[in-house]
């Protein structure tokens, strides 16, 4: 088996397999895969915008206009005036991105319904009654300038009241017409203009889009069909998009647009193509148009109170003369805010105006029918280049080759993007290539590493797995030597080990041993740690050697706060056998002592003989703490130098001491818990009484800190008890006997 899984062939037909089933889903569309393919497409368009055509204007109901003539909606009347502004400015056509589908509440008619029934009302009713209506002035204006293109959306099918209106019907030279319709956007509800604006205008265009799961707008339906339930009777009419009529509008409101099947399809050529004058649109079998974006700015909005306004403006009648307007809004109020690759938060109006800038500079975006075949053949030739130069190259050339072929990728999709307007995902190729190139250099590793893998585990038995796998990397360090590195070093120990052994037999105690020592050692390794040495019931181990670890007092301090909860399932265990026994279990803890600061390690010992290993004061004072974990009455004591490494653990101070063979005093701390303790607001009480009475004991003001210390132990509920009647016993006997005068607080261990 093991031969086989080393085998070359072997190798080169599972990156066969792996190439196989990339290129059968080269046409998938996966969601992730469209999200990739999206995000470069946007970014694409993020890096190259089309240049203004100059041919488009937007007329925008914005803020200042709705606070100048009034809240949304404004009266036809108004409206009736704004198209009159625009037609004597010489507007080419005038399209509303907008939907009148109630009649005007402000109308005349409207106005005297809501007046009261009473004969003061009578006259005022009489003469109100003779002025002309809203609704007729607008519908009259609309079919005097003979040049206003109305639009319909989207609805709910219970909402929708009339079939829209078609002015001018596109022409069909198709040879299955049903067939484009069936593919095109099918809206099963649609809001309408009232018929009498609808009926006279010019043209009639849907405004309805489907953005991505994202939200984002990239492709609008050219066509829409729509044919519901309750109008059955209707046959099934396929209506353009409102940029188009607008388009067509603006070439001649009586002209037709021709959707025809495109002659001598070239490669890069869809299969369809509408002709609107001496423009012609390549349209795919769904009839959506890639949008391909720029940004427009505020300065090419023109307010709508401007239009309205009765002053003479002639730099507002040269920006509309001879333009396509469009007339949106970009207020937030009246929610009509989209999503494009170039901004989050865009008026919907300017998906129009890309839409018809494009048409006007044919400039257009389109992705194939072949491009999946494309890429599929692509992903298929340069996988099997990948596959079979592995065996015969240098991986580094081979990550060579294979970056080389992604930068291709990458620079013929951003080409085939800018001069050819063909949208070639690179993502989905590049990851395959990205794929095969890794899969080919893990076999290839696990080729060279099988020779290997006998010698390493043997050594494996003698020294450290870390070690041996930096030894692997860097052979020079099986060498006499070391270096100064700061580490934080632990030791722990078996809590009364004396007492245990007395009472157990050698077997006995040999197992007790393994049951202490296996968690214990599988905690540091699984922290990055390495197990200097084993001294009987102790252990020495060390972080931040051989491999470097930027956070080895966090490693260190966070490994010490499990080792007692690892020994819970031991003591379960020993507490089991001791029952089958009959005798009392003789349960583990650890004293744990934790330092930090600079030692020299590296290989110790002789020529013949030498192990990895760390020397120097910080280790020293660790082993002391350890010890002194027993005068204390706590699992973990730990240095200074630790403590400031990582603040933000639940640490407890508890004296400044002058342990054996150190002259220089060290500040100790306990640690109780991770970083979400010292958080608690109990725990935080607990420690404010607690550092409080060590303040007191250290300025000397034993009846201070004997309340403290009282205080403080209250708040520990039953911790540190041993630590507290410590203090308690040292205040007593200051309190009798003071201190000289010159006294700092510093306790000296007797003892090791």
């Amino acid at each position: 088996m093991k031969k086989l899984v080393i085998n070359k062939w072997f190798h080169i037909s599972i990156l066969l397999s792996l190439l196989i089933a990339a290129v059968f889903f080269s046409g998938s569309e996966n969601e992730l895969r469209k999200r990739f393919q999206y995000f470069i497409f946007d970014s694409y368009n993020q890096l190259y915008q089309r240049e203004p055509s100059g041919e488009v204007v937007v007329v925008d109901l914005d803020e200042n206009s709705l606070r100048q003539i009034g809240q949304w909606p404004w009266p036809r009347d108004i409206m009736a005036k704004l198209i009159e502004n625009l037609d004597s400015m010489g507007a080419k056509a005038v399209a509303f991105d907008i939907v009148f589908a109630e009649e005007d509440r402000t109308s005349p008619a409207s106005v005297v319904k809501r007046l009261p029934d009473e004969e003061e009302f009578s006259q005022a009713k009489e003469i109100i009654s003779q002025l002309p209506d809203n609704d007729i002035i607008f519908s009259q204006t609309i079919e005097e300038s003979g040049n206003v293109v109305t639009g319909f959306t989207s609805a709910k099918p219970n909402e929708t009241r009339r079939v829209p209106q078609q002015p001018v019907s596109p022409t069909f030279l198709l040879k299955n017409k049903n067939e484009f319709i069936d593919h095109s956007y099918q809206a099963f509800g649609v809001a309408t203009n009232l018929p009498i604006f609808s009926g006279v205008s010019a043209g009639n265009g849907h405004f309805m889009v489907e953005p991505e799961t994202d939200g984002i707008i990239r492709q609008v339906p050219l066509f829409s069909s729509f044919n519901p339930p309750q109008f059955s009777s209707q046959s099934k009419t396929l209506y353009p998009l409102l940029s188009l009529e607008a388009l067509r509008v603006s070439i001649n409101p009586k002209a037709r647009m021709i959707i025809k099947e495109k002659k001598n399809q070239k490669a890069l050529d869809l299969k369809y193509e509408i002709i609107i004058g001496e423009h012609a649109i390549p349209l795919d079998v769904s009839s959506k148009f890639w949008v391909h974006y720029r940004t427009i700015g505020k300065k090419e909005y023109v307010p709508a109170h401007l239009i309205l306004s009765n002053e003479k403006q002639s730099d507002i009648e040269a920006r509309i003369k001879d333009k396509i307007v469009f007339v949106g809004t970009s207020a937030e109020g009246l929610r009509d805010i989209r999503s494009t690759p170039l901004d989050q938060f865009v008026a919907g109006v300017e998906v129009h105006v890309n839409i018809v800038e494009q048409i006007l500079q044919g400039r257009f975006l389109k992705r194939p029918d072949f491009i999946n075949g494309m890429e599929a053949i692509i992903i298929g030739i340069t996988g099997l280049a990948i596959i079979f130069l592995a065996p015969f190259i240098h991986l580094l050339w081979l990550g060579f080759f294979t970056f080389f072929t992604i930068l291709c990728m990458f620079a013929g999709s951003w080409i085939g993007y800018v001069h050819y307007g063909i949208l070639l995902d690179p993502v989905y190729p590049s990851a395959i290539f990205f794929l095969l190139f890794i899969s080919s250099a893990l076999l290839s590793y696990m080729r060279s590493e099988f020779d290997r893998r006998q010698v390493k585990t043997a050594f494996g038995h003698y020294i450290s797995p870390v070690f041996m796998e930096e030894l692997a990397k860097n052979p020079d360090k099986l060498k006499l030597g070391g270096e100064v590195k700061e580490l934080s070093v632990m030791f722990t120990d078996i809590r009364g080990f004396t007492k245990i052994s007395e009472s157990l037999e050698p077997e006995e105690l040999v197992q007790l041993m393994n049951d202490f020592l296996t968690p214990m050692s599988d905690l540091v390794m699984q922290s990055r740690g390495t197990i200097d040495k084993y001294m009987g019931d102790a252990m020495m181990a060390f972080w931040n050697a051989p491999l470097d670890d930027e956070h080895h007092a966090r490693q260190a301090c966070l490994t010490a706060l499990k080792m007692n909860e690892a020994l819970l399932p031991v003591n379960s265990m020993i507490t089991e056998r001791a029952k089958k026994a009959g005798v009392t279990p003789k349960l583990l803890s650890a004293g744990i002592g934790i330092n930090t600061g600079l030692c020299s390690v590296g290989n110790m010992g002789s020529k013949q003989r030498f192990a990895y290993s760390a020397l120097g004061d910080t280790v020293n004072l660790a082993s002391r703490l350890e010890g002194q974990t027993k005068t204390y009455g706590v699992d973990i004591l730990v240095g200074e130098d630790t403590q400031k490494q990582v603040p933000e653990l639940a640490f407890m101070e508890l004296d400044i001491i002058q342990v054996v063979g150190r002259e220089q005093p060290v500040r100790i701390y306990t640690l109780l818990g991770d970083a979400d303790l010292a958080k608690e607001k109990k725990f935080r009480q607990w420690q404010a009484a607690h550092n409080g009475m060590l303040a007191a004991y250290r300025a000397a003001d034993f009846g201070c800190a004997a309340q403290d210390c009282k205080e403080a132990a209250m708040l520990a509920e039953g911790q540190l008890k041993t630590y507290y009647d410590l203090y308690q016993k040292r205040i007593i006997k200051y309190t009798k006997t003071p201190p000289p005068e010159d006294w700092d607080g510093v306790f000296v261990a007797k003892s090791k």
